[in-house]
């Protein structure tokens, strides 16, 4: 079997079903890491999926890609599998109907009913992809090569003329014509090689997405006031070889301090540089960029400040996880968060906790392409 992008990680865990194990061990006598684990194996459905927090009925493509992720890093392959049998089952019916693409919600029981919002993203079917990778380089199976072939396919379908892509399919099959920088470098990750298509894409990046002052990619050049986002400094570090560490030190930016509602201090990073609350998700990330830079003083810093944050299970015994957010504030811009974003546990912040802990990058594979000096644009 090969080793997970080099990264050799040993746990004990005990060989008994995680509804037994939680009615007969007490949180006290277990370490934070294996009460996060019994959570995420407490939390899959018997169809696979896992709601993105508890009590939620939400299941999110992005946040079962991340599950996925997890459950290969402590050796729960079957779990994940259980994760990619669902949608491998729905490439006919989902994936390559109509314009194609997965979509981004569905209930519990994974009806899509209920989301009149419900869109195709690009970026989201991205991360579905990157997984899949990283199980056929775990456990060199080409079971699912089928459905990671036709995610290939449609990533790259919606490239436009000046090398980038468009954001997906909105829920009455209209291109969203817009182009989001984060789903697209998630794309340039995931599509595999280095080809025309990401050539093409690089060169999108630079022209319409690069300040060149700041050193850094940026949402959009058209609205000052939401120009920066927190991922568009942790993912692109996470992503490309020579990134500048710059990126990394600006994230002071989004930096601050705030209580959560079981009345403890938290430090981290807000979405954007309104500073309303921390996000952990997105702390998570800069965490493992600062890990990859060699910063561990910096990354134990952000993990020891959200193990402040972590909240014990109202559904499952021994078991433990981050909320969305540290406090109710806003997302991206002045979008308001939802109810419950504070006060249950949700999937992203945790999953991203455990890969900046153990060192695992999800886009390790993608950062190998062989891309040439000329195409850094970064590096002028």
């Amino acid at each position: 079997m090969k080793s997970f992008i080099g990264f050799i990680f040993s746990i004990f865990i005990f060989n008994v079903n995680a509804q037994q194990y939680v009615s007969t061990v007490t949180a006290d006598t277990l370490d934070l890491d294996t009460q996060i684990f019994n959570w995420f194996k407490n939390q899959q459905l018997a169809n696979g999926l896992l709601e993105s927090a508890e009590n939620s009925n939400i299941v999110s493509l992005y946040d079962n890609a991340l599950a996925a992720m997890l459950f290969l890093l402590i050796d729960e392959d079957t779990s994940a599998e259980k994760i990619f049998n669902y949608f491998n089952k729905r490439i006919e019916i989902e994936l390559k109907a109509g314009v194609g693409g997965f979509f981004q919600f569905r209930d519990r029981y994974g009806k899509l009913v209920g989301f009149p919002s419900n869109k195709r993203w690009m970026g989201d079917n991205a991360w579905l992809l990157i997984a899949l990778n990283n199980y056929k380089e775990k456990t060199g199976k080409t079971t699912y090569s089928n459905l990671a072939n036709t995610l290939d396919l449609w990533l790259q379908s919606l490239q436009d003329n000046d090398g980038g892509l468009f954001a997906g399919y909105a829920i009455d099959d209209k291109l969203m014509r817009y182009k989001v920088t984060e789903g697209n470098i998630d794309a340039f990750n995931a599509v595999a090689g280095y080809t025309s298509f990401h050539k093409d894409l690089l060169s999108f990046l630079h022209t319409k997405r690069w300040d060149s002052t700041s050193k850094n990619l940026v949402a959009t050049r058209s609205n000052q006031k939401y120009m920066r986002a927190l991922d568009l400094h942790s993912w692109p570090y996470l992503i490309f070889q020579n990134y500048p560490e710059s990126a990394l030190i600006s994230t002071s930016l989004y930096l601050n301090t705030q209580t959560t509602f079981m009345g403890k201090t938290v430090s981290g990073y807000c979405f954007d540089e309104d500073i309303d609350t921390v996000w952990f998700e997105g702390s998570g990330q800069v965490a493992l960029a600062f890990a990859l830079a060699g910063m561990i003083n910096k990354k134990n810093n952000v993990l020891k400040q959200m193990e402040n944050a972590f909240i014990p299970s109202t559904i499952y015994l021994a078991s433990i996880g981050l909320p969305y957010v540290s406090n109710p504030g806003s997302m991206y811009g002045e979008t308001p968060l939802w109810k419950g974003a504070n006060t249950s546990i949700a999937i992203s912040g945790s999953v991203w906790y455990v890969f900046a802990k153990y060192g695992f990058n999800p886009f390790g594979l993608g950062r190998l392409k062989p891309i040439s000096r000329s195409d850094m644009f970064w590096l002028d």
